[in-house]
């Protein structure tokens, strides 16, 4: 899962209550070369949630 600064804590909930797991959590390196959005807005995303 793609998340904003903004919207990290939302995302490693979610998985946690899905997965019932804690996730691995990787900051973005050249954010402003990366195109994705976070999946809960607009922003570009500076994490990827998941694991």
């Amino acid at each position: 899962m793609y998340c904003c600064e903004e919207h990290i804590e939302l995302a490693i909930d979610m998985y946690v209550d899905e997965k019932e797991l804690a996730p691995e959590i990787e900051k973005i390196e050249g954010i402003g070369e990366l195109s994705t959005n976070c999946e809960m807005c607009t922003n570009p995303a500076v994490y990827v949630v998941g694991g």
